[in-house]
This record gives structure tokens, sequence and C-alpha cells, in this order.
């Protein structure tokens, strides 16, 4: 979809409201994961280069539309103005006279950060008057927090309908790769689905059995598949109440000229723990009372194969349960094969989802793909072929 960009707009003594995802990890006060922030730099450079008055907003936490000092954005604040390597200003509040004064003291190329937006419950309510009370401090809106688009909230759609608004780098980053994986991509297309349970991912595969040439399930959710076609899967994780869905969803792929690939071989154990003593077998000799964690080198082998031939890959869910060993062996192998395609220019790649990118800095591969998405919800809504209402109103 068409979405105004940075490109030669200009910002020079303007205030301009950013909204950025500040949600990062904290624990005993200290952030445990500062990707969030690094990614969110080159609009705020960009910006304060060109002599704008940049003020952040973002949440942080579940607060409840009330003030938590355990969520206050301060220390967020300090750290991203360590890794800008310049001084950040600050304030205490979001919105009213406070937040108004602290953007009128704000010099051209200065950058402040609001406190945490659910301070308010007009936030996640897209209160009018909060998006009102957002807009009256700037000139311009600027959206570079794609993780947050699926939520029509006042400070991701509100304000965005009062202000002129644009998308920041990180989110146009974010939508040219979705779009080039999904919208027009190189085909043959293929797309990685694992995860726990078929039912909570039904609008992507229906999404993606019209887009794709070829569908990898993967997880506990290629059991519910297995089982679905009368093959013993032990006592693995299923859904039992979903194989008739299964079936239907077999039958689309066949009607669509779409390969659904399911694993060949597993590896088993009989306790979910790490380091069990495991065996691996053909899908078709599960034992009983056996669990199936991940898949077997058959199946890897088959997929590395597959993967020669494909020029777009859609990656959402680990292929095992990669958190314990040894189940991360096959998502570890075709993330590497993944990778080394994307090198060698073959092959576009996109990841995204919270397991996913975890699986993928686990191989040491994340950054070797064509784009990993940190989006979470926004980025599974998107595969779903859900509008996103952040996304929305920069059209």
């Amino acid at each position: 979809m068409p979405f105004r960009t940075l490109d030669g707009l200009d910002v020079h003594g303007k205030r301009v409201l950013l909204r950025a995802d500040l949600n990062v990890p904290l624990h005993d006060g200290k952030i445990t994961d500062r990707t969030r922030l690094e990614r969110l730099t080159p609009t705020i450079r960009e910006l304060a280069e060109k002599g704008a008055r940049v003020v952040v907003c973002s949440h942080f936490g579940r607060p409840k539309g009330k003030p938590d000092p355990t969520m206050s954005l301060a220390p967020v604040a300090a750290a991203l103005g360590e890794i800008l390597g310049r001084p950040i200003a600050f304030t205490p509040a979001c919105i009213g006279p406070v937040a108004e004064a602290a953007v009128a003291a704000l010099p051209v190329g200065g950058v402040l950060v609001l406190e945490n937006t659910r301070f308010h419950p007009g936030e996640e309510t897209n209160d009018p008057a909060m998006a009102a009370s957002l807009a009256r401090l700037a000139d311009i809106y600027v959206n570079d927090a794609f993780s947050t688009a699926h939520r029509a909230h006042a400070s991701t759609e509100g304000v965005a309908h009062l202000l002129p608004a644009y998308a920041g780098r990180l989110m146009q980053r974010e939508l040219e790769a979705l779009e080039a994986a999904l919208s027009h991509p190189r085909h043959p297309v293929a797309a990685i689905v694992g995860g726990a349970k078929v039912s909570t991912k039904l609008d992507l595969l229906g999404n993606l059995l019209a887009r794709v040439d070829a569908l990898v399930i993967g997880g506990a959710m290629a059991n519910t598949f297995l089982a679905a076609q009368g093959i013993g899967v032990g006592a693995s994780l299923q859904e039992a109440m979903m194989h008739e869905t299964a079936r239907q969803i077999l039958a689309q792929a066949a009607a669509q000229g779409c390969e659904v690939i399911l694993p060949v071989d597993a590896v088993t154990a009989r306790e979910f723990r790490p380091n069990p003593p495991t065996l691996t077998v053909s899908i078709s000799a599960v034992p009983e009372g056996a669990l199936i964690l991940d898949l077997g080198p058959e199946s890897i082998a088959r997929l590395t194969e597959k993967l020669a031939a494909w020029r777009t890959l859609v990656w959402n869910g680990p292929l095992g349960a990669f958190e314990t060993p040894p189940f991360a062996a096959a998502t570890e192998a075709l993330a590497r094969a993944v990778a080394a395609r994307t090198a060698e220019g073959t092959l576009m790649s996109v990841a995204g989802g919270g397991d996913t990118v975890a699986a993928l800095h686990q191989a040491g591969v994340a950054e070797k793909f064509s784009y990993v998405s940190t989006a979470g919800g926004a980025f599974l809504e998107w595969l779903e072929g859900k509008t996103l209402p952040g996304v929305a109103a920069l059209g």
C-alpha cells in the first residue's frame, strides 16, 4: 500500500511527534535487550540532524490507564540517550501543560521523550481528546512503531488523522520488506509456519495458502495435521478438535496448487525435559507414549533440497521445541541454510514472531536474513492479511 515517508520532508524547526516502540524488556531497573532502541536511532538521528524538534512518545508495559512508577519511561529515555550518544530530555507527562512546556523548551535538533502514554486511559480507548492533546504537541506526526500498528490507539492511529502523518525509516523498512515478501514476491514463494496450535493460526494459514507456492508446517502444529490423516503421533501435543479443519486446509491447498510440507521423520522422547534419551524415527513409526519434539534429519534434508528452488521465504514459528536442548537442531539447521541462500543473493528471507526471532538469534543468523521483524502481533496480523490501523493512517 502507498504510504508517506521522510523523503523530501522539510522538518527544520518543526515539532515532530515520533511514535516509537520503547517497550523494551526491563529487569531490576536494567534493560536486557536494546534491539528496539537501536533500530529506532536512524529515524531520530535523521530528524534531529535536519533540524526537527523531536518529541518521542511510546507506551511501556500495562499500567492500566494510570501512573505506575515501575513503568516509567525515564530509564528507557536515559538508555536511548546513551545509544544515540547525545543528551535526551525527559518529561514526566505525555499530554497537558507539563508536556507542552517541555516541548516549547526543546531546541532545534533536540530530542524529548514523553512519559508512558498508557498512564492515561484515553490511550488504549483511542479517545479523541487524548489524540487532540498529543496533536497539540507537534506540527508533524511520524510513526516508527510497526510493532504497535495493529492497535487503534490514540498515539498510533487517532493522532495520525490530526497531523500530516509519515512513516519513519524503521516502519518504512518493515513495510517494504513485507510488501516484497507477500505482495510482490519473486516466485516460488514458501512460508514456514510453526508453533503449538493450529487454532491460533487459522487466519494466517488461510491467507498464506492463496499467496505461496509451498507451505511448511512445523512444531506441534504439524502433529495435528499428521493425526488428522490417521498417522499416530504418540503422546505428542496436538488438537483433536482441529482434525477436520486440518483436512480442509490440506484440501484447500491442493485445490490452489500450494504444496504442504509435513515432517517425514521426527526426534522423539519419553519426557519433555533438557537432554532426555531420544529416538529418531520415521513419522509413521512414532512409539506409543512418545513425544515428537523436533524434525528428524530426513525432514531437514528434504527442506534444504526444496530451499534451493525457493526465491522468497516467510518464516513464523520454530520447527521444534527449540528452547529445550537438543530440540533446536532442525530449526537451527534450516535457519543456517536460509542464511546461506540469502547471502548468495538468491533468496529473499523475512522472519518474525517472538519465538522465531529468539530461535534465529540462538542459531546466530538473525542478522543474515533479509529482514527480521521484532513486531510480534503486528507481523502476524499483516501475514493474516488484516488491515493495520496504524499503517492505514499513513496512506
